[in-house]
């Protein structure tokens, strides 16, 4: 009965969508605007579409490794001002939470989705909270926690900054296709010093390690022909950062909107266009057994510019969130490990690798498209 309340809830859901008015309730994302923080952290309802991804690798305190992912979407349903009441559906609510056990190659996820109702998912800048029933974030200054508690696991960790916050792109906007608006704001916190307890079936660990934080709000993303993407955060042990993505187009090229952005560990950054990186598969593939999507789950790097070539590989090669509702794509995102030179001297590092649209075309348009 449960799994089916939510597949007629997630049906519900993309007839809402597909009923929406052109998206002239909602703004584009263009260039020209002007961050703010603390305030760009949180809530911006006149995008259609926005999203909070927290990814990390961790370690206990005696050696095992984890990897773990608590996303929060939000997307608008109507902006009609008689929807007012506490239970009108003006946004829904997504969250996704994963942990890898990356020595044992198990691997816990799980999904919800939840309207706002009387405090039961949102955003408040007031309160500095991005919750989803019992999975939070909750800003305190400049640092955060964040909790999840699922039947398998649960995270308690403490988040701190150890950089200002990136903005990706160009004048403001991450530019997706050729036509003004399809494009992103996207701001990421790419050096996040973590500590905490993590209880797995039972057991206890004491962790601590890094993570990455990706925040992006938007209305129009992806052109009719892009059907999916290959995205990395890289941490290296020089204390630099890199954000690559490669968008696929229907006919399997590389589209020329592709980007990335390299920090360096004094926080500065360097946009990189298409023509600055090479991001490619290497041998090795993993095929889910039930989507029956196979994955490139190794991958080659090369930024001539900044003398960087690595490898990306993962430990752990079932790391598929699978979503069978149709409404959010099934995606893999999972952790890895790279190696590699800078300039002929070694360079290693951690990170997360996300690949959408392996199984079908990724369907994050707005209705107006």
């Amino acid at each position: 009965m449960k799994n089916r309340r939510a597949s007629v809830f997630a049906l519900l859901l993309s007839v809402l969508v597909a009923m929406q008015p052109l998206c002239a309730q909602y703004q584009n994302a263009l260039p020209g605007y002007r961050y703010q923080f603390p305030r760009d952290h949180f809530n911006h309802p006149d995008f259609q579409t926005e999203w909070w991804y927290y990814t990390g690798n961790l370690k206990s305190s005696d050696g095992r490794r984890f990897g773990f992912e608590l996303t929060f979407f939000r997307q608008a349903i109507t902006r009609d001002p008689s929807k007012s009441g506490v239970w009108d559906l003006r946004d829904l609510y997504f969250a996704h939470l994963a942990l890898s056990d990356l020595d044992r190659g198990a691997f816990y996820n799980s999904g919800r989705s939840n309207r706002s109702g009387p405090g039961i998912a949102g955003v408040s800048a007031a309160d500095g909270r991005i919750w989803n029933g019992n999975w939070e974030i909750h800003w305190q200054g400049d640092d955060q926690t964040l909790q999840a508690i699922d039947e398998h696991f649960t995270l308690h960790l403490n988040l701190h900054s150890e950089k200002p916050p990136v903005i990706h792109g160009e004048n403001g906007v991450s530019q997706k296709g050729d036509n003004p608006g399809e494009a992103s704001h996207y701001i990421s916190l790419t050096r996040l010093a973590a500590s905490g307890s993590m209880d797995l079936n039972g057991k206890r660990f004491e962790v601590a390690g890094l993570a990455w934080m990706d925040h992006e709000f938007f209305t129009h993303f992806l052109e009719p022909e892009q059907v999916g993407w290959d995205w990395l955060s890289i941490q290296l042990d020089d204390h630099t950062e890199l954000m690559l993505f490669n968008l696929r187009r229907r006919d399997g090229a590389m589209d020329s909107h592709s980007a990335g952005t390299y920090v360096d560990a004094g926080g500065r950054t360097t946009n990189l266009k298409n023509s600055d990186f090479v991001l490619r598969p290497s041998t090795g593939t993993w095929t889910s057994p039930t989507t029956k999507a196979t994955y490139p789950v190794r991958w080659t790097i090369a930024i001539p510019r900044l003398g960087v070539k690595l490898e990306a590989t993962t430990p752990s090669p079932s790391q598929e969130l699978n979503n069978t509702r149709g409404f959010a794509p099934t995606y893999w995102e999972g952790a890895i490990a790279l190696s590699g030179m800078r300039d002929d001297k070694p360079l290693s590092g951690a990170g997360y690798l996300e690949m959408t649209g392996y199984d079908r075309p990724v369907t994050f348009r707005s209705s107006g498209q």
